[in-house]
């Protein structure tokens, strides 16, 4: 990938506001599963968080093999329509700190440093069930 298209998938995947398609797959009975999350792109990975009860953290800690795509609000206002990435989901628990800290940066990055020190955002990056995903992607396709 030339300087200038990396250049713009950095721009689409730190671009605030936008949320990212996650897909993983049910590894019983193969049946694909697409929701939206908040994320946080670091420059290498895309982070996300999440409760261990939910079917997308119940099928990535059964199947870490999953998909990410992050597509633009308005394609008017980007030069991208969409970014994929591929791999293998780290699921990190521990230590609490590193899942806490992740939690904090993908709650502000959506609602700003005021609204991520409200009760409710506190209480889920606390939580025991809290996990967060690392994916660095083996694969990035771009069109």
């Amino acid at each position: 990938m030339d300087e200038e298209k990396k250049a713009q998938v950095e721009e689409l995947l730190r671009r605030p506001g936008l949320l990212a398609h996650i897909g993983s797959v049910n590894p019983k009975t193969n049946q694909p599963h697409i929701t939206l999350v908040w994320y946080l792109w670091d420059g290498e990975a895309v982070w996300f968080s999440g409760f261990r009860s939910t079917r997308k953290f119940r099928e990535l800690i059964a199947n870490p093999k999953c998909a990410v795509l992050v597509e633009p609000a308005n394609l008017k206002e980007s030069k991208l329509q969409a970014v994929l990435l591929e791999g293998t989901a780290e699921i990190i628990t521990e230590p609490r700190e590193v899942v806490e800290e992740m939690s904090q940066r993908i709650y502000v990055r959506y609602l700003g440093e005021e609204g991520a020190q409200a009760a409710e955002p506190q209480s889920w990056k606390r939580d025991p069930e809290n996990m967060v995903v690392r994916l660095k992607p083996a694969k990035l396709y771009v069109w």
